[in-house]
């Protein structure tokens, strides 16, 4: 195995929430067919994706996390792409009980640094600190 390999393989290893990357919220818009949802334009690193959001503390330019397609989070939640009320979710915005680290889910978690796509990890403050 090359260094690089180990290097690449190590920090997969080490990060403790695979596919959950920091985002950054673009736009909101309001749901057509629900009240309380709204669509997030948020920017993962690539191109943006469009994410139906419940949360009542999302806003423009927070730094989030997403959870990509693919994600499986505590509890044995799988992120799947869905239609929510007709409207298309590529992700999901998290709260803090949705990665596991406690029982807070008046809203999203709000991330305090990191850039769109990187991990999460050492940007969480109950696990850099």
């Amino acid at each position: 195995m090359s260094f690089f390999s180990r290097l690449f393989s190590k920090k997969s290893a080490e990060t403790r929430f695979p596919n959950v990357v920091v985002g950054r919220i673009l736009a909101i818009e309001a749901h057509p067919n629900a009240d309380r949802l709204r669509i997030a334009t948020v920017s993962t690193g690539g191109e943006p994706l469009q994410i139906v959001c419940g949360a009542p503390n999302i806003a423009p330019e927070q730094l989030v996390p997403v959870a990509l397609v693919g994600a499986s989070l505590p509890g044995g939640i799988t992120i799947n792409q869905a239609k929510i009320r007709g409207v298309d979710s590529f992700g999901m915005i998290c709260a803090a009980d949705e990665l596991g680290l406690g029982g807070d889910h008046s809203g999203i978690m709000v991330l305090t640094g990191g850039a769109p796509g990187e991990a999460i990890d050492e940007h969480i403050p109950e696990l850099t600190n």
